[in-house]
């Protein structure tokens, strides 16, 4: 049928069909994925307005939006333009324009219907929650939320208003609070979306029907939105602020306390919730808080572009792990987890067990279903006679931090390895050209060390010995992206990067408190600094035999007389044990009172100090190649303040 003229756009496309059904698709060019720009929030008023009159004039009967990607429906706004928008001369019209155009389609005299795979996020939410309906499809690729919190802002394109109307008071600010991201299911239980299929085949089927049946959301029940209402709200926000201010320091991380403010003045009335956004919005953008979490998120994307591509990108589908200790069982139950093949080997099953449990507890809280669990499950299989070497396209080593146990390993593990198989070292600071001195193809063996927890630490260091060639590193690093974790390039070096700089931080404060200063104020201190957990409390968490081994690698002597070496002499190791420098209850260390101090972010300053100087030795040594790569591998192997955007860029502002 002919086509209705409509404005030339770069990010749009428009079609109607025999149906009258209009079919408005965003496909954002020389992008793997669609964001909303300022162009293509100019580009979508224009066709809104077309829209309008195809409406009046009976020639559209209804409307629905999707995506042209593979990739998803809309990852956000364009984080690009954020340095430029954050201009206070520039930014509210920016935002006003965008809400008189989502304000549009919801006024929209047919039905409007928003058709949602894979990412849903940001400004692509706030857009579908300007449509009537919502359809997503029930896989694991669909991802629906707010993650505005970890740039430093909040929802500004009236999704804190619409998010409150379809999922009630409570569960929106949840989800704008944390950033969390939602499976389909979840964003269907809690209202965001009201229809799901099982398949994108079906998805467009399924729209179609919304917009023939004139279908319409239901805003949240009644139980719920009197959640907003007066004392209970001023209850809600009482908890809110209390439970926020525990993990974001209101100093630190202002966007989630605005967010708070914004819904205690307007909670109640979810129009005045999206009038009132620009407000908070505004100031926001252009905090130091959310400029260094801007730049932290784009060096976090650009290791993404360190992995073989094309036809030479890898593909990985068995992994060999040897040693089932906390380290090696959590790589195997993490890769398992990610759709690997994973044999997991240790001298009897009697060590490999308690590893199993552990990735059964991962798999059930991960993965919720049962029988996702048991697919899991079946893809860990323990393996005492090391049988998944040969079969295994890379072979990760995660014994006892001793050269001589390891260069005896590698040295068998060649003899039965694939020859295209990678052999990977998990070692925390040995240097890889000692492990590999004994291999008869030396380049052969790369770095991927893990941190602990391996399922919530992000960072996996590839490290690239003197032996190795570029193509050797980038497989390291095409591996850690395909289990989803984040690589980061550092030189064989004693220590490498994280542990090279953590151990000089985390010793100094030992150091401290052998000579009787209150291990409760040193880790109050970080925290008030902004680190997300103290130094005792750190080296409790990494294991005092393993801190102590480090600290031999990097020369850093521990006297026999230290109370730190009796604890280790006492098997009290820390978390895994039970007690270290604190006893431990369920995971938690167990504190005593914090002593008063005057200046505890001062304190933690001092504190932090040897990490920042480590870092810009490091730095200086070419152990990372850049400022920025130290940066975003010791925030993410350390948790080195986000918000302070790494310990060079503190230095570089003074801060640290």
């Amino acid at each position: 049928m002919p086509q209705p003229q409509m404005p030339v756009t770069a990010n749009w496309r428009f079609e109607v069909d025999f149906e009258r059904i209009g079919w408005l698709t965003i496909d954002t060019p020389n992008s793997p994925v669609n964001t909303l720009s300022g162009q293509s929030i100019v580009e979508l008023e224009t066709i809104v307005l077309r829209i309008e009159d195809l409406i009046a004039s009976s020639e559209v009967a209804g409307l629905v939006v999707q995506s042209g990607k593979d990739s998803g429906f809309i990852a956000g706004a364009d984080v690009t333009e954020f340095d430029a928008m954050s201009d206070p001369a520039i930014l509210p019209e920016a935002l006003k324009r965008a809400h008189a155009v989502l304000d549009r389609i919801e006024r929209l005299k047919a039905p409007v219907v928003a058709a949602i795979h894979g990412f849903a996020l940001g400004g692509g939410l706030e857009l579908a929650l300007a449509c009537h309906y919502r359809i997503a499809v029930n896989d694991d690729k669909t991802r629906i939320g707010f993650p505005e919190v970890n740039l430093g802002i909040f929802p500004g394109f009236g999704g804190t208003g619409r998010s409150i109307r379809q999922a009630g008071p409570v569960a929106a600010m949840q989800m704008m609070l944390t950033g969390r991201l939602l499976k389909a299911g979840a964003a269907r239980g809690m209202g965001l979306v009201d229809k799901l299929v099982r398949h994108r085949d079906t998805l467009h089927w399924e729209a179609r029907k919304a917009v023939l049946q004139k279908r319409r959301s239901t805003p949240a029940p009644l139980i719920q939105r009197i959640m907003a209402w007066g004392p209970i709200r001023q209850q809600i926000v009482a908890r809110m602020r209390a439970e926020t201010s525990k993990k974001a320091r209101p100093e630190h991380y202002p966007a989630p306390h605005a967010l708070i403010d914004l819904f205690d003045k307007h909670g109640d009335d979810w129009r005045a919730m999206i009038d009132g956004e620009a407000a908070g919005f505004v100031p926001l953008m252009g905090t130091s808080t959310a400029r260094n979490l801007r730049r932290v998120f784009f060096l976090s994307e650009g290791l993404k572009k360190h992995g073989l591509r094309g036809a030479e990108k890898p593909v990985f589908r068995r992994v060999h792990v040897i040693g089932a200790g906390v380290m090696g069982g959590d790589i195997a139950a993490w890769c398992a987890l990610r759709g690997l093949g994973v044999t997991l080997q240790d001298l009897d099953m009697e060590r490999i067990t308690p590893a199993l449990e552990r990735a059964k507890k991962l798999f059930k809280k991960r993965l919720k279903d049962r029988t996702e669990v048991a697919s899991a499950m079946a893809r860990l299989e323990a393996d005492p006679a090391g049988r998944g070497i040969a079969r295994a396209d890379v072979i990760i080593e995660a014994v006892v931090e001793n050269l001589e146990i390891k260069k005896k390993l590698f040295a068998d593990i060649e003899a039965k390895a694939g020859k295209h198989a990678i052999l990977a070292s998990n070692t925390s600071s040995i240097e890889l050209e000692r492990i590999a001195e004994g291999l008869k193809d030396p380049s052969r063996l790369i770095g991927l060390h893990f941190f602990n927890p391996v399922a919530q630490l992000p960072l996996v260091e590839v490290i690239r010995s003197g032996f190795n060639v570029d193509a050797d590193a980038a497989r390291g690093v095409s591996f850690a992206l395909a289990i989803g974790k984040s690589p980061v390039l550092v030189k064989s070096a004693p220590g490498f990067l994280v542990n090279r700089v953590l151990m000089p931080y985390m010793l100094g404060a030992v150091a401290r408190v052998e000579k009787g200063e209150s291990k409760e104020l040193l880790d109050a201190a970080a925290l008030a600094f902004g680190m997300p957990m103290g130094p005792i409390e750190l080296m409790d968490t990494v294991g005092l035999d393993v801190g102590q081994s480090v600290a031999r690698e990097l020369g850093q002597a521990l006297p026999d007389s230290s109370r730190f070496a009796a604890l280790i002499a006492n098997k009290k190791l820390g978390r895994k044990t039970g007690e270290g420098f604190y006893k431990w209850v369920d995971g938690k260390a167990q504190k005593g009172e914090v002593p008063a101090h005057a200046d505890l972010a001062g304190l933690g300053r001092e504190l932090v100090k040897p990490l920042v100087d480590t870092t810009e030795i490091v730095v200086g040594e070419g152990v990372v190649v850049s400022s920025d790569l130290a940066d975003i591998g010791v925030i993410l192997g350390t948790g080195f303040a986000p918000f302070l955007g790494g310990p060079m860029q503190a230095r570089k502002e003074g801060k640290a």
